[in-house]
């Protein structure tokens, strides 16, 4: 550790205030230790939060950070800029003359040849205004056509004269066409660079005057937006055939692009003052900018806000306020943000000024920066309000904070820097931490002790502010003095005479290299079609080989030239750590290109990827080749050489050797990650050059935050983190560290001397691990060691390679002795003739002192092994490793080349003997030391690495940690253990559980051995798919000999092999399945039988998808789930049209093997495609595949080594594990006795054996202790020697929460024999004999969430209520007098446990349940187009045959039908009717709708989203099955992908019958293929009737389970409501009328078995249920109960933890809640105080639930805090005093109903039925004042008002006057005003409308016609505002009243108005079943009785009429 980076991370909070001085002690003689220096190291960073008493003084300061200007003075000499921030803040002074590079980009086309002197002469004159010369301005000149050339760069000439001798030497080019984009994209990235001369990364303003002639033959706008980007300005000059839209484009800003009639006209001196007086304003990095302030306008910055608007102004007044220039905006906020204007508002200084002058300070309690940087983000910084960020503009943000926010800052700070913005503060006292925390930087936040000291930084802060430049990424440097050189060579034929010339220039300049160890390396690549390495760069060491090798090259001939694919190949194989590379070393790469013609494949990505990667291309060129491809592969354009002939190669050869030698180039680091304001680039940290950085923790208290995602961030950024904590902490801190053993503890801080030496011991010893890049491929040579001591790292982040393709599992399948029933050997054996695999073999054999008498048989079995192995170069390997405390290697997997010398070896081994055993450091030991490139292993030549463990005993350290590395890195691991060993700990370390496999003794190992060694044949499912497009028509022959003679290779039989067939263009079409055939001959006869299909478009991706969806699957034979492998080979000869990236992953994610062949057109695509590289071929036409059908034949035989089964697990007897937790204290050392033998009864009752019942013991007091775990005793006998031999523990005081989550993280886990996964019940058993000391909710609560099933049995000092929220249900709770009474209690548990069968939602795949569908919702889904006029007869016929089949009731079957084309219309819902007549006269009655258009995607939607809901009567959340059947004639005309996948995923199985028109796509909506039918027309439904009902009738269901709930027969709406009462001392006078309001409600409610339960909570400190929901059946013992209620009283008001508990024990199903059952959950809270802890995670919790709670609360209630409690903010309600409850009763009582009728001539007839169905809904009302209110409206072409809703207040009056009313007629119908008449004029305030108070508000829409005018607007106006719409239509106007009401469901059709009488008794229910959801014009505030209260949604939870149907939540 020769430097490091520490930071020292002090905690100073007042529980360390005694400790401090001996934390500070600590730090001080750990800095003592290091060499503290600005290039040394460590460059400590001390972040202390220090609070004295008072609070006033906080420090942080930073020790050693690189502010150093002569630094910086010298770096800038150097012109080696210095990126850290501070260096940029320091790089420009003030008076700096401002600096230019300025490029001229001069049209030299055949258009401009007259005026190309008039462009030289500007260019001329323009330069001779310019301050050229070293320091100043530079100039660069580009002339282009069809391609760009430059004629000098930026750096070329450093004097006026220079630029100037050559402007006017400058000759036009011409050429045509003219590619203006191609130039603009040619400067960007080869004349604007650093390289070329560029200074912008020194904030040197970047310039580009285009003088173009004509109109460009390409694109401009995306090159031109990438100058913008880069930060170029842009002028464009035009002449008159120019396109000056396309000028604008290019320029900066559309006025920046002159035209003028002839470039002789141009005015000079008028362009040069516009370009001058441009540049004069850039004298910093800003020339214009966006700035909004941030006020603080919170009450505490009252007298500090005068000073706030003087610096503002001040600040403005350096600003160059203009449309073009600055803009300013700025927001005051204390609570919520307010705009004073906005960055468009003003545009001139003065106007600014006056408003800020006029602005007042707005005051507020609360103070919401969070919001308010959030605010600013979303609506002010944005392009509508004048920002300006998307055209390049920089944007500020001023923050002036006085307070701390009340809210998080974290997420908006980070999302406004994310979006470039620059942020900018000053905080006070109060605020200056988190003002420092917001800034993008540390040094952009400015402390003073007072807003009125503002004066005193504003100097300061507008220096900062002006001369800020852009932030940079820094880059690398690289180490000087060694280089690494890849010679690529032209081998193609057309350089076979010029060869010898190329071979001698290698020479030669290897000559004059320095090779030799730690110098140079040099590498010799040649190619012509395929590329072919003749030597690495770690080949050879010395310059003799090196130039050996070279002077015995061969030409290697061949065609065509592929540049591209070599360049490629070089990056990926030979700048690789393997291959010697070492560029990760900060070493340069140097890439020397000799080619002698024009590449035939496409080189700019892999050249752009050699680029990236920091190589350095020369490219050398004849005159065959074409120079600006050779630019273009160049690291730059003058990297690019050419010469005539490669004789002439000796003269450049100079010419480059000094390029060559003078080289020191940037390396970019990998992505470096920035820790937010101490560990970065800008404070001092050096990540990014590689110092490694530190963190050291001094913790002396638990956190009050979550310390896991920063903690994870840190180290995720290669941070080491270090950690001290104390008692109180020491948990914490190992979470944090990097590593437990990073971690100390001691018990108080002031002993952190004893540790002092320890720590530092470990902080200095310490390797530090560094990420390298990810290498490409595979390199043949070992690779460079970074690390000798690598075996010392301690933990690795992540694995440093990773391989192209996950590994594939590899599964065993067991055997009913539960042994390794799959053989080892048949991953060791080849199954492929043609191909042989290797293998890397590692045995790792424990020589514990355990083992000694075992080592024998372990030596045997090893020479066993290895003598079946096929051991020599280039097939097997084998590496032996013995460990006992530490590993030993005996040889590495490159010791020996030979079998003899590795069996010699391991007949000589000794046993090693040693204790204890540590196998999790032998596992990190071979991961690090031996499956390595350097110690043989070929992993990253896609080499098979296994690892055979032979373990003795349990390790005696952590095993998971390196045994999931192993996993990650692809090693296959085999675990081999004897009766000492652990089991399961064997099982957690082997690749799969199912690898470990134990022996009672080593002796043994013979037995298992020939287990192992028996092969297995493969077998596989394979699917070609072909491409059948256009394209391929010629090839089509080939491809199907191709995949004949495949198949003749494979054992075709049902239990064997099985192969499908797909052909795809446009579509795919399967030929046949995988279970189409069974034999060999079948399959070839059907392959030969296939014919081209054709199409135009090719959607390989959509065919992807297909064949993973439908092809794959188990019921098209599929037999993924039983562990077979599945292969698909793909052959395809063109480009897909579609996207095949996402359907490629899937399948590879599915564990799809994707083989492929493809053409010279498709073979990239095709490598994107399959899961690894090499399984791609790549052909140049389909007619030879023959040639490397051998080939491909041996890599997928090659893969059956992947390709072992997974058994299927045995049925089992259930079984269950038990856990008892013990109350050990102090208070049960005398009950202890009596718990141990309840504890001992209960064992003898179960079943504890192998595969049945596990048990464990855990006591606990102050902390926990388990005696046994449930994997430590495999049978009764131990478990019950065991519990009789328990002694009480002792100890206080009781912390059972601390308990309850060490049994959730430590015993219900897999490594302590937890079968939670497998689905094996948990149950744990707490005995407790007193209350808490910690809290027991939330590790209460994260038990239930785990499934485990708590029963809780307590004493009398037990607190009951503790106990019933402890346990899973509160009946699972038990109190006894004293626990010498458990045997009384014991049977009643025992029952219990015995009768459990709880659902656990294991990460298995769901259960497949087969039954008979007892009961099921079916929508039938018709195609009503004009296409099925003919056949719609047939379908309503097979709708009512498959009908009768049904079992038609409200509890068994539904069924709905929906007929659409080009929009859905439903018949009848599964709710509308009850029998089998019911729904079959409807069916009957159906006529055809036609329509042109056909919208089965909508429908579909439409079918999810309205009619399978439980409004609508679908029954999903009650387990019932939901089936769709589409019956389809037609293809649609919208995409039905998306609807039918939310369908399915929802759980619909659908069904389908599609004719010869439509079944391609029916295949692709159904659930699965063999779901859909296809007849040639649907007058033939008939034949498919009886097959598609018994598809139906015996369908397996999946079932995925829910948490166990009782399915209840249907009844009517029902309501579960809890009143939850503040019962503390605040609320003592008024609980009298807390009582008599909940008295009032439960009067009104219907109170009866079936129908509502009610439940009272009373609460102060602690909750106490008073009655459950289950415990009363009638009112009047609700009301007996509730009339008995006494006050609680107790401090302090926790309404928090009341919320937790009625949530975990009230709204629960053993507590009588029928959640589950769709009842809805109506909690209403009455609270009199602000609650002492958090409402927000309980009240969240309730919501996510579906309680609907109403908080209603008092003058000292919190009303943010009750709308933050209740279900919407309008929920919540206020009253000055709790006597007012019963206004606010009477008010949730009520409504406002207006029916708006239709008047029109067309409802003349019906009219009388329309107002008598008026009348009688009327009756039901309760008309009052202050009740229910009425109002009716007739309309035709326009409305009129009958009487307003304040016009009667009786109900004799209202019926009345509609007795009295007139039908009034009209021919137009203008429903749409009507409408709006009604929003506005009638449900008003001024008409009686109540909204504002929070009446509900209703409109009922009587319809006969169609509206003449539109309806959409007003009935989504009056939606928005909240009112209810019911409606009622005719077949004339039924679609349109459907798109008008709030939901479908409250719409009703009958044929004619006389027929409303049928539906008003359905329209009644609907109506009074509805919960209203009102949204008040403004939120309210009520104190007062006579105030305007509003409650809105669900109060009408109470209504006497109204019965609450939870499946209108969604409304």
């Amino acid at each position: 550790m020769p430097r490091k980076d520490v930071v020292f991370l002090l905690d100073g909070s007042d529980g360390t205030r005694k400790g401090f001085p001996a934390m500070l002690e600590f730090v001080q003689k750990v800095i003592e230790k290091f060499d503290i220096d600005e290039s040394r190291d460590p460059r400590p960073f001390l972040s202390e939060h220090l609070l004295n008493k008072g609070g006033e003084k906080r420090v942080s300061f930073p020790i050693g950070l690189c502010t150093s200007k002569s630094v910086l003075d010298r770096k800038k000499k150097d012109s080696k800029v210095d990126m850290t921030l501070f260096s940029l803040l320091l790089s420009l002074a003030p008076e700096k003359v401002p600096e230019r590079d300025v490029v001229f980009l001069l049209d030299g086309s055949d258009g401009t040849r007259n005026s190309f002197p008039a462009m030289r002469a500007f260019v001329e004159k323009m330069v001779e205004r310019l301050r050229v010369s070293e320091g100043k301005d530079r100039v660069s000149v580009v002339q282009f056509s069809r391609d760009p050339e430059a004629h000098f760069y930026l750096n070329t000439y450093a004097t006026k004269e220079d630029v100037l001798s050559t402007v006017r030497s400058l000759r036009h080019k011409g050429g045509r066409p003219l590619n203006t984009g191609a130039a603009l994209q040619y400067v960007r990235d080869n004349v604007f660079t650093d390289s070329s001369g560029s200074r912008r990364l020194e904030g040197v303003s970047q310039i580009l005057i285009l003088l173009s002639g004509g109109r460009s033959f390409d694109h401009v706008d995306t090159p031109a937006s990438a100058l913008k980007d880069l930060g170029v300005l842009t002028f464009a000059i035009g002449s008159r055939a120019s396109d000056s839209t396309e000028l604008q484009r290019i320029s900066y800003e559309p006025n920046y692009s002159p035209v003028c009639q002839y470039f002789c006209d141009f005015c000079y001196h008028s362009f040069l003052f516009k370009l001058c007086s441009f540049s004069c304003r850039v004298e910093y990095d800003m020339p214009r900018k966006d700035v909004v302030f941030l006020l603080d306008g919170s009450d505490d910055t009252r007298k500090g806000f005068p000073a706030m608007l003087e610096f503002v102004q001040k600040v403005i007044e350096k600003f160059d306020i203009d449309e073009s220039r600055d803009r300013v905006s700025v927001v005051q906020y204390s609570r919520d943000p307010e705009v004073h204007f906005y960055l468009n508002t003003f545009s001139t200084k003065e106007e600014v000024l006056d408003s800020v002058k006029g602005i007042r300070h707005r005051g507020g309690r609360l103070l919401n920066t969070g919001s308010a940087l959030q605010y600013v983000r979303d609506n002010v910084l944005t392009a509508s309000a004048g920002g300006r960020h998307q055209r390049g503009v920089p944007q500020v943000l001023v923050l002036l904070s006085g307070s701390r926010s009340s809210d998080n800052v974290d997420a908006p700070a980070s999302a406004l820097k994310k979006s470039g913005v620059l942020i900018f503060g000053v905080g006070t006292r109060n605020s200056s931490r988190e003002v420092q925390k917001i800034v993008s930087n540390p040094i952009f936040a400015q402390s003073i002790p007072e807003l009125s000291e503002l004066a005193s930084v504003q100097q300061q802060f507008f220096s900062s502010l002006s001369h800020l430049p852009f932030e940079v990424k820094p880059m690398k440097p690289s180490v000087i003095g060694k280089r690494d050189v890849v010679f690529l060579l032209d081998g193609s034929d057309g350089t076979r005479n010029s060869f010898p010339a190329m071979r001698a220039f290698v020479e030669k300049m290897v000559e004059r290299l320095r090779v030799s160890e730690g110098k140079d390396r040099v590498s010799v690549v040649q190619f012509s079609r395929d590329p072919e390495a003749h030597f690495y760069l770690n080949t050879y060491a010395t310059k003799e080989d090196v130039l050996s090798t070279v002077r015995s090259l061969r030409h290697k001939g061949g065609r065509p030239l592929n540049t591209g694919a070599a360049l490629q190949y070089v990056r990926d194989n030979v700048f690789t750590d393997s291959s010697g590379s070492r560029r990760l070393e900060g070493v340069s790469q140097i890439l020397i290109l000799l080619s002698g013609g024009r590449s035939f494949d496409h080189v700019d990505t892999p050249a752009s990827a050699l680029k990236d990667l920091g190589v350095l291309t020369f490219a050398i060129g004849s005159r065959a080749s074409d120079s600006t491809e050779l630019q273009r592969i160049s690291y730059e354009p003058n990297y690019a050489v050419s010469v005539s002939d490669f004789n002439e190669l000796p003269n450049v050869q100079e010419q480059i050797l000094t390029s060559v030698e003078a080289i020191s180039v940037p390396i970019s680091p990998t992505s470096p990650t920035t820790i937010d304001n101490v560990l970065t680039a800008s404070a001092g940290g050096r990540h990014q050059r590689g110092v490694p950085q530190v963190l050291v923790l001094l913790s002396g208290s638990r956190s009050s935050d979550n310390v896991d995602a920063p903690a994870s961030a840190l180290k995720k950024s290669g941070v080491l983190i270090f950690g001290v904590g104390t008692r109180n902490s020491s948990r914490e801190v190992q979470k944090i560290v990097s590593n437990p053993i990073f971690a100390q503890s001691i018990p108080e801080l002031s002993e952190l001397a004893s540790v002092q030496q320890q720590f530092f011991s470990s902080l200095s010893h310490l390797p530090f691990e560094v990420t390298p890049m990810k290498p490409s491929v595979i390199g043949k040579a070992d690779s460079h060691k970074y690390f000798t001591n690598a075996h010392k790292i301690i933990e690795r982040r992540e694995c440093p390679f990773q391989l192209d393709c996950a590994h594939p599992k590899v599964f065993l399948i067991e055997k009913k002795d539960s042994k390794v029933d799959m053989t080892l050997f048949s991953l060791l054996l080849s199954l492929a003739p043609e191909k042989v695999p290797e293998r890397d073999v590692v045995f790792l054999l424990d020589g514990s002192d355990g083992t000694r008498n075992s080592f024998p048989a372990m030596r045997a079995f090893v020479e066993k092994m290895v003598e079946r192995l096929r051991v020599s170069e280039g097939k097997d390997r084998v590496s032996v490793v013995q460990f006992s405390r530490d590993p030993e290697a005996h040889f590495y997997l490159n010791t020996y080349a030979t079998k003899e010398d590795v069996l010699s070896t391991v007949r000589s081994l000794r046993h090693k003997g040693g204790r204890p055993l540590n196998t999790g450091a032998a596992l990190q030991y071979v991961r690090d030391n031996v499956f390595t490139d350097s110690s043989g292993s070929r992993r990253l030549e896609g080499v098979s690495q296994i690892l055979i463990l032979l373990s003795g005993g349990r390790s005696f350290d952590p095993v998971d940690t390196p045994a999931s590395a192993l996993k990650d890195l692809g090693v296959l691991t085999f675990a081999i253990g004897s009766r000492a060993s652990d089991s399961t700990e064997l099982q957690r370390i082997s690749y799969e559980p199912n690898y470990a496999v134990s022996v009672s003794d080593f002796n043994e190992l013979p037995n298992v051995q020939e287990q192992i060694l028996t092969s297995v044949e493969a077998i596989s499912d394979v699917v070609f798919l072909l491409d059948g497009s256009d394209g391929t028509r010629k090839g089509f022959p080939a491809m199907l000999e191709f995949v004949q003679k495949v198949i003749e290779k494979f054992d075709i039989d049902e239990s064997r092999d099985r192969v499908s067939v797909v052909q795809y263009s446009r579509d795919p079409e399967v030929h046949f399945y995988l279970n189409t055939f069974s034999t060999k001959e079948e399959v070839l006869d059907s392959v030969k039988g296939i014919r081209h299909r054709g199409g135009r478009l090719l959607n390989t991706g959509s065919a992807l998808q297909y064949v993973r969806d439908n092809v794959l699957t188990a019921s098209a034979g599929g037999r993924h789930q039983r562990g077979v492998p599945q292969v698909l080979v793909l052959l395809s000869g063109s480009r897909s049209s579609d996207n095949v990236d996402a359907p490629a992953s899937a399948l590879k994610k599915s564990g799809v093997l994707i083989f492929g062949v493809g053409t010279r057109n498709s073979s990239r695509e095709v490598q994107k495609i399959v899961s690894n590289p090499i399984f791609a071929q790549s052909i140049p036409e389909l007619s030879e595949l023959a040639s490397v059908q051998q080939q491909f034949f041996s890599s997928l035989i090659d893969m059956t080594l992947f390709s072992l089964l997974l058994s299927l697990a045995p049925e089992k007897v259930p079984e269950r594990d038990v856990v008892f937790l013990l109350d050990g204290s102090d208070g049960t050392r005398n009950s202890f006795p009596a718990m141990r033998a309840f504890v001992e009864k209960m064992v003898e009752r179960l079943r504890v054996s192998e595969g049945k019942d596990r048990v464990s013991v855990v006591q606990f007091s102050r902390d926990p202790e388990a005696h046994f775990y449930l994997n430590t005793y495999a049978t009764k006998e131990d478990v019950l020697s065991t519990v009789r031999s328990l002694r009480h523990k002792g100890g206080r005081p009781l912390n059972t929460g601390a308990a309850l989550q060490y049994v959730r993280d430590n015993v219900f886990t897999d490594s302590s024999g937890s079968r939670r996964l497998e689905g094996v019940s948990q149950i744990l058993i707490l005995l407790s004999g007193g209350r808490s000391f910690d809290h027991v909710d939330t590790p209460a609560s994260a038990l239930k969430d785990l499934g485990v099933l708590t029963f809780a049995i307590g004493s009398r000092a037990s607190d009951s209520t503790e106990l019933q929220r402890i346990s899973y249900e509160p009946n699972y709770a038990v109190s006894v007098s004293d626990f010498n009474e458990l045997p009384n209690v014991q049977e009643q548990i025992l029952t219990s446990v015995e009768a459990i069968s709880v659902p656990i939602s294991p990460t298995s795949p769901t259960t497949i349940v087969e039954y008979d569908m007892p009961r099921k919702d079916v929508v039938f889904l018709l195609d009503g187009s004009d296409d099925t006029r003919k056949g719609f007869p047939a379908m309503l016929e097979f709708v009512q045959k498959v009908i009768e089949k049904f079992d038609i009731d409200e509890s068994r079957d539904r069924v709905s039908v929906v007929q659409y084309s080009r929009d859905p219309e439903v018949h009848f819902y599964l709710n509308t009717f009850s029998t089998k007549e019911e729904v079959l006269d409807s069916v009957k009655g159906i006529r055809h709708r036609g329509g042109r258009l056909l919208n089965t995607g909508s429908a579909l939607q439409y079918v999810r989203d309205n009619v399978l809901t439980a409004s609508a009567g679908g029954r999903h959340q009650r387990g019932v099955p939901q089936v769709l059947v589409l019956l389809s004639g037609s293809r649609s005309s919208d995409n039905v992908d998306a609807p039918a996948s939310a369908l399915k995923k929802s759980g619909v199985l659908i069904f389908g019958v599609g004719t010869r028109n439509s079944s391609r796509e029916v295949q692709k909506i159904v659930s699965n293929p063999i779901f859909a039918q296809s007849i040639p027309e649907l007058s033939e439904l008939a034949s498919v009737q009886q097959q598609f009902f018994s598809s139906l009738s015996n369908l397996p269901f999946e079932v995925t389970p829910m948490k166990p709930s009782v399915i209840a027969p249907e009844k009517v709406p029902e309501r579960d409501v809890v009143f939850l009462l503040d019962g503390s001392d605040g609320t003592r006078n008024s609980f009298p009328a807390m009582r008599a309001f909940v008295e009032k409600m439960v009067e009104r409610l219907r109170v009866s078995e079936g129908k509502d339960r009610v439940s009272v909570v009373q609460f102060s400190r602690d909750p106490e249920a008073h009655f459950y929901l289950n415990t009363y059946a009638t009112k009047e013992d609700v009301l007996s109960t509730v009339r008995s209620l006494r006050h609680k009283g107790g401090r302090p008001l926790n309404t928090g933890a009341a919320l937790q508990y009625v949530r975990d024990n009230v709204f629960t199903d053993s507590s009588g809640s029928r959640r589950l059952e769709g009842v809805s959950q109506i909690l209403i809270l009455l609270s009199g105080g602000r609650s002492f802890d958090p409402v927000d995670t309980p009240a969240s919790a309730l919501k996510d639930l579906g309680v609907l709670t109403f908080a209603i609360g008092s003058r000292a209630s919190d009303s943010t805090e009750l709308q933050r409690i209740s279900y919407e903010p309008n929920y919540a309600v206020s009253v000055s005093d709790f006597n007012e409850l019963p206004n606010v009763q009477e008010q949730i009582l009520t409504s406002d109903v207006v029916f708006l009728l239709d008047g029109s001539d067309d409802t003349r007839k019906g009219f009388p039925a329309m107002l008598e169905f008026v009348q009688k809904v009327i009756e039901k009302f309760d008309i009052d004042e202050s009740r229910d209110r009425v109002s009716v409206v007739q309309y035709s072409r326009d409305p009129e008002v009958h009487f307003y809703l304040n016009t009667f207040s009786t109900k004799e009056e209202v019926l009345d006057s509609v007795k009295g009313i007139r039908h009034r007629g009209g021919r137009l119908l203008n429903t749409g005003s009507a409408l709006q008449y009604v929003r506005d004029n009638v449900l008003t305030a001024s008409a009686g409308g109540r909204h504002q108070r929070g009446v509900p508000q209703v409109l009922v829409l009587l319809s006969g016609s169609r509206s003449s005018d539109n309806v959409d607007a007003p009935a989504s106006a009056l939606k928005k505002s909240g009112v209810l719409i019911f409606g009622v239509g005719t077949r004339n106007s039924s679609r349109e009243v459907q798109k008008i009401v709030s939901n479908p469901i409250f719409a009703q059709s009958i044929p004619e108005l006389s027929e409303l009488a049928s539906v008003q008794q359905q329209f009644f229910s609907s109506l009074s079943h509805i919960p209203f959801e009102v949204t008040p014009m403004k939120p309210s505030v009520i104190g007062k009785a006579d105030s305007h209260k509003y409650f809105t949604n669900a109060h009408k939870i109470i209504l006497e009429i109204g019965q609450l149907n939870v499946s209108m939540l969604s409304c």
